[in-house]
């Protein structure tokens, strides 16, 4: 079975982020109470388990404050309130992809000295699919086939903390990378570049991997 790193946001999420907007934005502010579960679903059109979920979320990542019998809260906002992910939904693309760059290094180099027989089999296999859906003009499957790509990479790391982190750099840039690339013409002419990549991970060779990670960037 495919695994597939890039993530849909729900509906909760969704409703979560535009409160979290709301919130940042100084429309509801500090000890305010946040208008009812009615109130709430009939702004958002939603359901009320979308709503309870949402403000769940919410009051996990410290923007709201529950009281049971008495209502919800608003908390003061600081950048300290937000989860790395809720950080990264209003950072602009091209901050998170300078970041997720900078981590793509190490990550070649901890790859090819960690990786296990069933990572390798992982990124051989989307490897076969960027270069198989960029030859086919795919543009979008080829996106998600580079990004799985690397991440698969990042997972064969050794490192979960630098794994988790450039998973969530990347997965937010695939709109992104829909609106600079206009085909899939960039994708064919980085396809050796990625297999020699995978072939220095493969051989544990990481100063290899580490040349062509920075070739690939520079392209």
């Amino acid at each position: 079975m495919m695994n597939k790193p890039i993530h849909k946001r729900s509906l909760a999420e969704e409703v979560a982020n535009q409160i979290s907007i709301y919130i940042q934005a100084g429309h509801y502010v500090v000890n305010q109470k946040l208008p009812t579960e009615p109130e709430l679903m009939k702004q958002f059109g939603v359901g009320r388990s979308t709503i309870r979920e949402a403000v769940r979320m919410l009051a996990n990542s410290g923007l709201l404050r529950v009281q049971q019998g008495v209502g919800t809260f608003i908390e003061e906002y600081s950048s300290g309130n937000e989860t790395l992910n809720q950080r990264l939904k209003r950072a602009h693309a091209k901050d998170i992809d300078e970041v997720r760059q900078m981590l793509e290094i190490k990550i070649a180099q901890k790859a090819a000295e960690n990786r296990n027989v069933q990572q390798l089999a992982q990124i051989e296999m989307f490897l076969d699919q960027r270069i198989q859906t960029s030859g086919a003009g795919l543009l979008e499957d080829c996106i998600t086939a580079d990004i799985n790509f690397h991440v698969s990479i990042a997972k064969a790391s050794g490192n979960e903390i630098l794994a988790d982190m450039y998973q969530a750099f990347s997965t937010h840039l695939k709109s992104w990378f829909l609106q600079i690339h206009a085909d899939t013409k960039a994708f064919v002419q980085t396809n050796d570049l990625h297999t020699s990549l995978f072939q220095s991970i493969k051989d544990r060779n990481a100063e290899k991997a580490l040349h062509y990670a920075t070739l690939i960037l520079r392209h």
